[in-house]
């Protein structure tokens, strides 16, 4: 009994654990079946969601879109061109009949020729657009313009005559229904050319350097007609594309004016050559700052020496210093030290350099001088006709100079009795009194020394 017993307590206890483990399998099961449902609810939900947020941006698009068209409608181009286009329907709608009725009621065979001159007018203004579109010459344009001018003129009086000739109106009201039937022809013609040349004028997109470079292009043209043409043969008669014009207007330039810089003419490269001779020329004979107004740069290097009686060195080394000071007023070179030479001798002149570029005429003034029949003056003489006052040399001054103050003492002797005496600048006058100031020292060193 006792081993049956625990048999059925085992069988019990085994069949309680396979209940347990059943159901735990069960729960189990349930709280996946759960657990899927809650995500295909989670997701249903996420995608009811995103078809409401789909169909609300949709809304807004579609929203946005319709703003954008009316805005798009109702800029001032659209409302301009299709307003335009409403005028001249207009217009057609108001001239057209009035022409048919005129020319039918003489003759039902005339029914084509109102058609045919409200055509003609329409499709030479077309013609015009065409022609811009095209970029076709300037005088195509015109020549359509001027028979859209024509057509729709010859409309016009037709319908001027019409109206005024309707019966049952007063004289005034058949005046004004002929003038508003011709004005209504005219109008749209008028409207529609109007329009054209404004959407050919919006239409240009051309930046603002390509603009510049097409006025570069003009002027260039026109102030180098000849060099353009030149290179324009030589475009036309290389191969289509394979010389540039820039190109070819470079190697015309270098053909016609013999230089290859761009803007240099013969006559430019004289002057510049002349010019640069000049200066080198200058800059090689003047050896100190530029010599002032009324001076010649030649006169100023002919120095001689001057005959002196020996002095002592300090007397030699102040009047070297004296010397050197006052010329440097002048702007030219101290001269030597003035010492006692062997034999007195000139030496030779310096040539005369000119800053002036030569024009190759003589000077009025020289001719007046030349003359012999004595010249009157009758007013004021301008300074191109004034005859020109040979220039002092320095050696000639000074020996004026010396003569000039020979009895002066030394406290007269100053810059401005020297300037006044001798008919000089103050510059050189200082000079002067400089050189003789050391020369009557020297005298007077001299004659010291020999007692």
């Amino acid at each position: 009994m006792s081993v049956y017993a625990e048999e059925r307590r085992a069988d019990r206890a085994a069949d309680a654990e396979q209940r347990r483990i059943d159901q735990a399998a069960a729960d189990a099961r349930r709280v996946e079946r759960e657990k899927a449902a809650d995500e295909r609810a989670a997701r249903l939900n996420q995608q009811r969601q995103d078809e409401r947020a789909q169909v609300r941006e949709g809304r807004v698009r579609a929203r946005a879109e319709r703003r954008a068209a009316r805005g798009e409608a109702l800029t001032a181009g659209n409302v301009y061109r299709k307003g335009t286009l409403a005028l001249v329907t207009a217009s057609a709608l108001g001239s057209l009949p009035a022409q048919v009725l005129h020319f039918v009621g003489i003759s039902p065979m005339l029914l084509p020729l109102p058609l045919a001159i409200e055509g003609a007018a329409w499709v030479m203004a077309a013609g015009v657009a065409y022609a811009d579109e095209r970029h076709l010459p300037a005088w195509v344009r015109w020549f359509l313009r001027l028979l859209v001018l024509a057509a729709a003129g010859f409309a016009a009086s037709i319908n001027y005559t019409y109206g005024t000739h309707l019966p049952g109106l007063t004289v005034t009201d058949g005046q004004a229904a002929g003038i508003g039937l011709a004005a209504v022809t005219l109008l749209g013609p008028v409207l529609f050319e109007i329009r054209q040349w404004v959407t050919t004028l919006s239409a240009d997109t051309n930046s603002p350097e390509e603009r510049a470079r097409r006025r570069h292009e003009r002027k260039r043209r026109r102030q180098h007609r000849g060099i353009a043409q030149l290179a324009d043969r030589f475009v036309s008669a290389a191969p289509f594309g394979q010389l540039d014009f820039e190109e070819a207007f470079a190697h015309a330039w270098e053909i016609e004016t013999g230089t290859s810089t761009p803007g240099m003419t013969p006559r430019l490269h004289q002057r510049a050559a002349r010019s640069a001779a000049a200066l080198t020329g200058a800059q090689s004979a003047v050896t100190g700052p530029a010599p002032r107004r009324g001076w010649s740069i030649g006169g100023l290097f002919r120095r001689r020496p001057i005959d002196h009686t020996p002095a002592t060195p300090n007397q030699d080394q102040s009047a070297e210093t004296y010397v050197n000071r006052s010329t440097a007023d002048l702007g030219v070179s101290a001269p030597a030290p003035i010492t006692p030479p062997p034999a007195p001798a000139e030496l030779e002149a310096a040539p005369a350099v000119s800053l002036v570029k030569p024009t190759g005429r003589v000077p009025a003034g020289v001719v007046a001088a030349e003359s012999t029949r004595p010249r009157r003056a009758t007013g004021r003489v301008p300074g191109a006709a004034r005859s020109s006052r040979p220039a002092r040399t320095a050696d000639q001054l000074l020996t004026e100079a010396r003569t000039a103050t020979a009895d002066w003492t030394d406290r007269e002797l100053t810059a401005e009795g020297i300037r006044k005496a001798v008919r000089t600048s103050p510059a050189k006058a200082r000079v002067l009194r400089e050189t003789l100031r050391a020369e009557r020292e020297q005298s007077a060193g001299t004659g010291e020394a020999a007692a």
